[in-house]
């Protein structure tokens, strides 16, 4: 199984969040997309820490079970059906989000997060995270 982890998700690994640090032992595959990479690259350069935080995920996306997901023509093609299936349904959700769903229905993996907004993707295999 390959999981794709949402920014909030990573973060909570790093903090050794139970439930996300077992899901990330078992998965046969670990997906971090690019849009959530940014994201917390973002992070870092705001933050108290960003040597420590940037060298922490060097390290992981060195693991050889982790891969760096770019964004492709493909990725562009489900992120416009997913965000004009939410207009339509006048549903919206933060943009990067439908660009990290897009990157989870891509890969076929499904996407631990801790943000119920993607619950209104049709087709998103989506793992709500509990809050500890």
């Amino acid at each position: 199984m390959s999981i794709l982890l949402d920014t909030s998700a990573y973060s909570a690994m790093m903090r050794g969040h139970k439930e996300v640090t077992d899901r990330v032992r078992r998965a046969e595959r670990v997906i971090l997309s690019a849009v959530v990479a940014g994201e917390l690259l973002l992070g870092f350069r705001l933050g108290a820490r960003p040597k420590k935080n940037l060298a922490e995920l060097e390290a992981f996306l060195d693991n050889p079970y982790v891969s760096l997901m770019p964004v492709t023509p493909t990725t562009a093609d489900r992120f416009a059906r997913i965000a004009a299936a939410l207009r339509a349904r006048g549903r919206p959700i933060p943009t990067n989000d439908i660009w990290i769903a897009a990157h989870a229905m891509e890969t076929g993996a499904e996407l631990l997060s801790f943000d119920a907004h993607f619950e209104a993707i049709d087709g998103l295999a989506w793992v709500a995270l509990t809050p500890t």
